[in-house]
């Protein structure tokens, strides 16, 4: 019998990059392939539909939403050969060896995750993804100051940037949120 091969994709950046989107691009070209795909998000990620992953754009893909990562692997079947992994750094931290045992049991697993929170620091597990990965896609989108590339997430509350002390997961799209560059990225810390 011959061993499946499994290997680690990760797709990141900041929000507005197309993360989402590149990752449902590529789960729909694994269904045409008539691989077997599966999709899990975190359950806390409910922004647009909670049985669905969705992209800004309104791209959508079924997805399973999980509380707890040790939960994906109770989801996987014999059959399946593509795993998507949606928002993995809200994840808790075991998502890294439970992707790490997917890939070596021959899966192809595909990940999304902002790399760096709204402060610009590396974000939850995505360092130790990132590290691991067989192939890496960092995305940018568009600064909403410039219109230039932008790789990092501004966080807006009422208009303003957040403050560095502020929680570091608030889950939530356009309303709070833009891309922005490294010059006109602000997190005040006073």
């Amino acid at each position: 019998m011959e061993q499946k091969i499994g290997s680690v994709e990760v797709i990141c950046g900041s929000m507005f990059s197309g993360k989402t989107e590149e990752m449902i691009r590529r789960l729909r070209r694994a269904v045409i392939a008539k691989q077997k795909v599966i999709v899990f998000k975190p359950g806390i990620d409910t922004r647009y539909n909670a049985s669905k992953v969705t992209s800004h754009a309104g791209l959508d893909f079924e997805a399973i939403p999980l509380e707890n990562s040790m939960d994906l692997l109770k989801s996987i079947s014999d059959e399946i050969t593509v795993v998507g992994i949606d928002e993995a750094q809200f994840f808790d931290e075991t998502i890294v060896s439970v992707i790490e045992k997917l890939a070596n049991s021959g899966i192809r697993v595909i990940v999304t995750g902002l790399d760096m929170d709204f402060r610009g620091e590396p974000f939850g597990c995505m360092p130790e993804l990132l590290a691991r990965a067989d192939k890496i896609d960092k995305l940018q989108a568009i600064c909403m100051k410039c219109g230039g590339p932008a790789n990092r997430t501004q966080r807006l509350v009422n208009g303003k940037p957040a403050h560095y002390n502020d929680p570091i997961v608030i889950v939530g799209a356009s309303e709070m949120y833009e891309a922005r560059c490294r010059a006109h990225h602000e997190v005040p810390k006073d």
